[in-house]
């Protein structure tokens, strides 16, 4: 009476309707028969199984085997085992297509077949036939309404039923969509519940609409507004509700709990439907007495209930007389609202003393734990599924957990409130009775799939203060589908059961059931169930260890893998974090040894034992040295790393016989340096498509922390490792996925920048980190220097004399300007013309363009130094993020940015004096200016109120109160604008603003770091919060929090459509001010950072390129689209390539449906293609592939599920690329695999397509949206560049224009690409405030620096958009000067090496023309630092 899993022996053991003494007698020979012992059962092999009680077997049987023996219950249910059996064999082989692509069948994310669970009965004879239709999101209630079903055909000697069920995802299929518009036709009852996924829910309204008023009976339970008025019960309608004066919706809007969803109000309802009906006609009483009745059957779940719905509908609505056997509709049977559940336990708990009573003087001993040893683990279930008895995967964990050791106390809930109960039975005497929290559900914490309230369900986490895990069951998809899957988990199911639950804090969504195909039961994943027990057992350790005996494993990066890059971090000082961390360690407790390094100097030569020493010597730098015998026995996947590296040890981290961990121990504390991809410089690699396994040496430092040093947790410092990057699902990670073999149970604690959200997620998502935001360095004016001060200093003499010398001085003026290469960006006159014979106003011009072009230099805005966690800003520091944020209008708080309150303030708008400036106005440049210099001295003035003798701000004090106001002089900050020149301006109207700036001062000082890292070393619960841009979002602050992302389907924002429109415009504009004519096709790089910070700007930039508009559903998730129409747009429908980064896959796959989508709405409307160019393409490209023009509409692209980047730029950074035709066929070979709309569940590999595609492409495009990050500071940006790729298949030999968009500030820019690498290096890597700044770290800083030449360089690799000026200047500063050479040389001679490698290889490519005493120079240098670090 089991049903399994074949394969993997997993049972779920059926509930069976028996007497108390049938159900032991079945227990005990079932248990006798398989070989279990009394009390807690384990399987064979060590999966997890179910023990055999009451609560863990399931009604299949009819109501007659309720009093019948063992024997003639067997008999069928072993038939029926059979059945189901052949069944599933034919549903689980999967085609060789299905395996080789990672996707459904057909693209579809679910192939279960609905014609499985239909019901008709075997002898209907003169029986009158009802027929239901049911819908349902998860697939819980299926077994329990065929169940229903099936007794009323045994059991009814006048009626009988037929019913077919869907689950909602497979009316995406066609065919079981048309299928189910022909029984809804022929349906008596409608039946449908929580259709909450908005393009299915018009799918059902669209059936079902049209047959609502002949059906008799509809019945909608928590969905869509749109299927909700569906609900026909009689007289009782949902549409009646919203339209005039209603009792009954009165009383659910004013008694809904805070915060809760729909159905918590019917809930309320139900339980007070007396006071409710009585204020109800007759007739409308009895309706909706009937809704609120079919709702508590619904609620109730098992069998006996749903046939109860069911004959109550049908002797109600459908037969006109009682045609009912002899007997009484039986009331709702439920257990209590809420309680404590356990399989094994007599009854429901109402009360966690009694509970706990049971589980410690009875159960633990019958299991053998210790009560007072072992952790207890608190789960919250859904009520659903135990009152539909599917609760065999509850079951199978809560089983795994106590022979794990560990003891269970399991909650559950009738509401998606599931906070109540946990502040009801999680805490006993207001303390924590629980050590880790895991919810089960699916759900965020506080609401449904509809409405969340995140900040009540953070206020319970934290004052519970435990880690809180969210495993996730696969609901959308078969298990074996999500098995067969590359994608993984459904999209839908992401944004609802993993974006969501993540804002309230949770972690690892560990995927621990799936759908059976044939029976719609959860089916229990032996090995996720073990993996997920196991690890919620090492975090509840974590808080009963004492500090002393715990061991901590800290890893670091060395990416490229070179010496001179161990600690790599984005903008993170690593060993001196470290060195921080380890004293805080030390203080809380920790046994770090007896010889802990006095500074950060002596950690770093602790770690890589000698800086100059090479990596690959194996000598050096060894923790532990692994035999290929103890790898092989330890690591149980080694085997299939073969594959790719042959037998271990391999070619890496190894001495050819034994395998290397490279790091080094202080007592219980291990510091060891992650090893590498493995394939950076090999180019074989590179092209591959998809990424390759770890190398055995990777897997041996994993191993080596789980199983030799016994982690009790890994702390991965700084942003980013590969662990999270290595081959596997996108989301929902299967034991087969290599992040999840890696970091087997170890929980694992990882600081991440906190401007970057999206990849923290992934780390979240993929190697199930619990994440702690760090503080990027805060950004400042990057200032004037050299050539380009004297510009500035002679602009200033100008004004002052422009009557008198005003031409001499213009011609310095031109004259330095040329020599600062600024000709490249304004147009200035010939060197040999005299500018006195223009016109005073023509020189104003010239000085105008030339000043505003040093100002945008000056005025960049540039992240200084590294960030050292444990080490809050300065008030210097304070200031300069202040300043950011005070730059910026809020609209959404209606707060005005001091730019638009100081230009109101004479009588000007900020925008025209943005746009006068940009045009070469002097005046405008010069009154822009005064506002900058006016908010710094503004700003200053509000923190220097709070700031302490040292420098730092300790105490905020109120930035609107002070003596001068009182005495009537105004704040500080007026005063400060009054010397200014800004007179008019007055308190009132800087009290709002400085109000804000004074929360946002509290968040920037109020650092958390550290404070976060021993919390979740103490097993104790990370406050949740976003990440982004800290100038755009100050709510990222402080940091120190596990950062999330947002809610994917709440992008892209009205605002972002706003500004989206202005960028693109102005994109079209130049490029049609430069070229004549509209671009027919752009091609878009979109990324999963910058649309968390913007809140989807480059994504809603894409729909207004086709001219499509997003529309919010009726819950406000944006899923819907319009087209423009081309009178309202005005202008043509340019195409697009869209080439999505792999993180924006992961994170934003419902946002590639809208865009493709949209795509192919505008291919197929009936266009002039002069006014449409993307059907113009499609046309073209429908006839080149033989396909039709939906299909010809393919622009979404992206990497193969699981795989990362182009690689093009692990290339550069290696060194390893012959020449550019490789790096362009990485490109498209990796980022070639098409989304398409019709076919979600797989990306299809469409290289031919992409290139296509992108031979048609006039322009590319790419966004810059924050300070931290811009073109030379990372690879990602030139990695995805397709300039040249679009050039090489060009078929006219014409290069495409190439722009970017910046809008890191309030006056965004559309620049050109050579235009904004030349800002970068000026601002960046020429900078002396940049590289002084970066020296000051050290060894990071040396990194820092040739990181920022290697990236320019890839720039001239893949666009050609480096001028020769920033190589032959960036050779002065860092190779001619003897001095400079000397300190790059004595803090990181690998990085210094690189460095010279670099401008030797940029020369040797052709894209740095020099003399060759500057090419014997490095020849030179190279030699003399290779023979230094070789200890020649």
């Amino acid at each position: 009476c089991s049903l399994w899993n074949e394969g993997t022996q997993v049972f779920a053991a059926a509930h069976l309707e028996l007497a108390l003494q049938e159900l032991r007698m079945l227990t005990a020979t079932l248990t006798a028969a398989l070989g279990f012992s009394p009390g807690v059962t384990r399987l064979p092999n060590g999966f997890a199984g179910t023990a055999l009680s009451q609560h863990a077997l399931t009604p299949v049987a009819s109501r007659s085997a309720a009093s019948s023996g063992l024997e003639s219950v067997l008999a069928p249910l072993l038939e029926q085992q059979q059945q189901q059996q052949q069944q599933r064999r034919a549903l689980r082989a999967p085609s060789a297509a299905m395996v080789a692509t990672g996707g459904m069948g057909g693209g579809l994310f679910t192939q279960s077949n609905p014609e499985d669970r239909r019901v008709v009965p075997d002898e209907p004879g003169d029986r009158q036939i009802f027929k239901v239709v049911y819908v349902v999101l998860e697939s819980q209630y299926q077994s329990s309404l065929s169940t229903a079903c099936k007794r009323i055909n045994a059991g009814q000697e006048k009626v009988a039923v037929e019913c077919s069920g869907y689950i909602l995802e497979e009316l995406r299929d066609p065919a079981n969509f048309e299928q189910f518009k022909k029984d809804v036709a022929d349906a008596n009852i409608f039946i449908g519940s929580l259709i909450f996924v908005q393009e299915l829910a018009d799918k059902v309204v669209e059936a079902v609409e049209p047959y609502r008023e002949t059906m008799d009976a509809v019945c909608v339970f928590p969905s869509m507004p749109a299927v909700m008025r569906l609900n026909k019960i009689g007289s009782f309608t949902m549409a009646s509700m919203g339209q005039s004066k209603n009792v009954m919706l009165d009383f659910m809007k004013k008694n809904k709990p805070s915060g809760t969803s729909f159905q918590d109000g019917m809930l309320k309802l139900v339980r007070t439907l007396p006071k409710v009906l009585k204020f109800l006609p007759g007739d409308k009483a009895k309706d909706a007495r009937s809704f609120m009745m079919s709702l508590q059957y619904w609620l109730g779940g098992s069998p006996e209930n749903i046939e109860a719905l069911l004959l109550n509908l049908a002797s109600t609505y459908v037969f006109e007389s009682d045609l009912l056997t002899g007997e009484v509709v039986e009331p709702p049977t439920v257990i209590p609202d809420q309680g404590i559940w356990h399989p094994v336990a007599p009854r429901v708990f109402e009360t966690n003393e009694e509970y706990i009573q049971w589980l410690r003087n009875e159960h633990a001993p019958t299991i053998g734990v210790d009560p007072n040893k072992a952790p207890v683990i608190g789960v919250v279930l859904q009520k659903s599924h135990i009152n539909t008895k599917d609760d065999a995967h509850y079951v199978a964990l809560i089983m795994e957990i106590e022979a794990n050791g560990g003891l269970v106390l399991p909650i559950y809930t009738g509401s998606l409130d599931f906070s109540k109960p946990i502040e009801d039975y999680f805490f006993l005497n207001g303390r924590s009775v629980v050590d880790t929290t895991i919810n089960l559900t699916g759900f965020a914490l506080v609401g449904g799939p509809a409405t969340q309230d995140h900040p009540k369900a953070i206020a319970t986490l934290k004052k519970l203060n435990r880690p809180y895990l969210c495993a996730v069951p696969a609901t959308f998809q078969t298990f074996e589908e999500w098995k067969d899957s590359e994608l993984g988990l459904h999209p839908v199911q992401v944004a609802l059961q993993v974006a969501l639950p993540e804002l309230d804090g949770a972690i690892e969504p560990i995927i621990f059931a799936g759908r059976d195909g044939v029976t719609g039961r959860s089916i229990p994943q032996s090995d996720r169930i073990e993996t997920l027990a196991k690890r919620a057992i090492k975090w509840s350790n974590l808080s009963a260890k004492k500090n002393a005996d715990k061991k901590v494993a800290i890893t670091v990066f060395s990416f490229p893998p070179d010496k001179g890059n161990v600690g790599t971090a984005a903008y993170l000082n690593v060993f001196g974090s470290i060195f921080e961390a380890l004293k805080t360690m030390k203080a809380e407790g920790y046994d770090l040894g007896a010889e802990l390094p006095t500074d950060v100097e002596g950690l770093v030569d602790a770690v890589l034992h000698d800086k100059e020493a090479s990596m690959a010597s194996p000598t050096l730098n060894v923790a532990y040295s692994m035999s290929v015998a103890e790898y092989k026995e330890l690591t149980p996947y080694a085997e299939d790393l073969e594959e790719n590296w042959g037998p271990p040890p391999g070619q890496l981290n190894t001495d050819g016989q034994n395998l290397l961990v490279y790091g080094v121990r202080f007592g219980n504390v291990f510091i060891g340096v992650q090893p590498s991809f493995g394939y950076e410089g090999d180019p074989m690699r590179l092209l591959y498509a998809k990424s390759a396994s770890p190398h055995h040496g990777f897997a041996a430092y994993y191993t080596y922390i789980e199983k030799v040093l016994e982690a009790d947790a890994v702390l991965h410092f700084g942003t980013h490792g590969s662990l999270e990057f290595m081959p596997g699902k996108q989301v929902g990670m299967s034991g087969g996925c290599y992040p999840d073999r890696l970091i087997q149970s170890t929980p694992n604690l990882y600081y991440y920048a906190a401007n970057n959200p999206s990849e923290a997620t992934i780390a979240k998502r993929r190697s199930y980190a619990n994440t702690i935001s760090y503080l990027t360095p805060p950004a400042e004016n990057a200032g004037l220097y050299k050539g380009l001060k004297e510009v500035g200093e002679l602009i200033s003499s100008y004004q002052g004399l422009r009557e008198s010398r005003g031409a001499s001085i213009v011609n310095s003026i031109v004259a330095t300007a040329r020599t600062c290469n600024l000709d490249k960006d304004v147009d200035l006159p010939s060197e040999d013309f005299d500018t006195a014979e223009l016109t005073l106003d023509e020189r104003d011009i010239i000085v105008g363009k030339v000043y505003s072009k040093i100002m945008e230099i000056e005025s960049r805005l540039l992240p200084c130094g590294l960030h050292t966690v444990g080490v809050p800003p300065t008030a210097e520091e304070a200031i300069a993020t202040l300043v950011n944020i005070a730059s910026i209008d809020r609209p959404e708080d209606e707060i005005d940015g001091l730019p638009r309150i100081l230009a109101r303030s004479v009588g000007r708008d900020i925008e025209d004096i943005y746009r006068s400036a940009n045009a070469g106005n002097l005046d405008d440049n010069l009154l822009s200016e005064n506002i900058k210099e006016a908010i710094r001295a503004a700003v200053r003035a509000s923190v220097e109120r709070s700031t302490d003798a040292a420098g730092r701000v300790t105490e905020v004090n109120p930035m609107m109160a002070s003596l001068g106001a009182v005495l009537g002089g105004g704040s500080p900050m007026l005063s400060a604008l009054k010397k200014q020149g800004f007179d008019k301006v007055q308190d009132p109207d800087l009290e709002k603003l400085f109000g804000y700036l004074e929360f946002c001062l509290k968040q920037v000082v109020a650092d958390n770091e550290m404070g976060a890292l021993i919390e979740g070393l103490n097993g104790e619960y990370t406050l949740p919060g976003p990440g982004g841009d800290p100038i755009r979002n100050p709510l990222v602050l402080p940091t120190g929090k596990n950062m999330h992302a947002l809610d994917p389907q709440a992008i892209p924002t009205i605002a972002a459509c706003d500004c989206a429109k202005v960028m693109v415009d102005r994109l079209l504009e130049r490029q049609v001010a430069e070229e004549g004519e509209y671009p027919e096709s752009i091609a878009f790089v979109l990324w999963g950072t910058d649309n968390i910070k913007t809140y989807g700007e480059s994504l809603a930039q894409v729909l207004w390129m086709v001219g499509v508009r997003p529309l919010p559903d009726s819950l406000g998730r944006v899923n819907q689209i319009e087209a423009i129409p081309l009178e309202e747009l005005g202008r043509p429908r340019v195409d697009v390539v869209v080439t999505c980064s792999g993180v924006f896959r992961d994170l934003f796959i419902n946002q590639m449906n809208l865009l493709d989508r949209a795509v192919k709405l505008v291919a197929e409307l009936d266009e002039p293609l002069d006014q449409n160019f993307v059907r113009k393409h499609a046309l073209e490209q429908a006839e080149e592939f033989g396909v039709s023009v939906r299909d010809a509409a393919t622009r979404v692209f992206s990497n193969a599920a699981g795989s990362y980047s182009a690689n093009v730029g692990l290339a550069i950074e290696n060194g390893g690329w012959e020449g550019e035709q490789q790096l362009q066929e990485q490109f498209t070979s990796r980022k070639g695999f098409a989304f398409n709309a019709d076919r979600p569940g797989i990306l299809d590999d469409k290289a031919d397509m992409f290139k296509s595609s992108l031979k048609k492409v006039d322009v590319t495009f790419q966004n810059l949206d924050s300070s931290e990050i811009s073109l030379t500071d990372v690879s990602h940006y030139f990695d995805s560049d397709p300039t040249k790729v679009v050039g090489s298949l060009r078929t006219d030999g014409k290069k495409p224009s190439s722009f970017v968009a910046d809008t890191t500030t309030a006056n965004g820019q559309v620049r050109t690409l050579s235009e904004t690498v030349r800002l970068d290096a000026r601002t960046k890597l020429l900078n002396p405030k940049f590289y002084e700044g970066m020296l000051k770290s050290g060894y990071e800083g040396t990194r820092e620096i040739t990181k920022r030449l290697r990236n320019t360089m890839g720039w001239s690799a893949t666009a050609g958009a480096v001028d020769n000026f920033v190589y032959e200047d960036a050779n002065d500063v860092f190779i001619a000067d003897e001095e400079m050479q000397k300190r790059l040389l004595e803090t990181n001679p690998n990085a210094f090496r690189d460095m010279v490698t670099t401008f030797l290889e940029a020369n040797g490519r052709g894209y740095w023309e020099t003399s060759e005493e500057n090419l014997d120079r490095l020849r030179q240098l190279y030699a003399e630092v290779d023979d230094k670090i070789e200890g020649l």
